[in-house]
């Protein structure tokens, strides 16, 4: 029998295998449209984006599986864009991509230290310097095209620090960005 993924030790963790199987094997099902009558499982790029697997000891090599639910993500963004480019036409669609761009530069490009809400003054948030210099990167890209990939994105890391920005409102921007890259790819 095949293993889809490394495992690792028995004495590291790794993702829960059950749920990466049965997860990948609803994500096959609703690829393939199966399960279009009957309505039993939907899954979308952002459903990808957000799923999380439990650890368990001996489980699958979590950075194998994360590269495959980017690639899944990918293929996701991809139809749905696909199907929405039909449904609305060109016009329609590019006037959609550029306002939710026009949405996140205007928040990119608030000044440094005000481009999200605080997290408070005794709790944990994202270092504003370092999301203030990384939404400038981002900045320049939906102004210029800079080289930024969607992957730059996905795997950004800010330091933590007392009184920073809002982890929850910096990810819902990340999210976005991700959104509209995929989207005009």
């Amino acid at each position: 029998m095949s293993v889809p993924f490394p495992r690792t030790r028995n004495s590291t963790l790794g993702y829960d295998v059950d749920e990466v199987d049965d997860f990948l094997a609803k994500a096959r099902l609703a690829y393939d449209e199966r399960n279009a009558t009957s309505g039993a499982y939907t899954l979308t790029s952002d459903t990808v984006r957000h799923t999380a697997f439990t650890m368990q000891k001996g489980g699958y090599y979590a950075p194998a599986v994360d590269a495959a639910l980017e690639r899944l993500e990918d293929a996701f963004a991809l139809r749905e864009r696909d199907r929405a480019y039909q449904a609305a036409g060109d016009e329609a669609w590019f006037a959609s991509a550029r306002s939710r761009a026009a949405e996140i530069l205007a928040r990119l490009e608030r000044p440094d230290g005000q481009r999200f809400r605080r997290a408070g003054f005794l709790r944990v948030g994202y270092n504003v310097k370092d999301v203030d210099a990384f939404t400038s990167y981002l900045t320049e890209y939906f102004r210029s095209g800079a080289d930024v990939t969607v992957t730059d994105v996905r795997t950004v890391v800010f330091r933590s620090r007392r009184g920073g920005y809002s982890e929850a409102q910096v990810d819902a921007v990340l999210d976005a960005v991700v959104d509209v890259m995929l989207a005009v790819r």
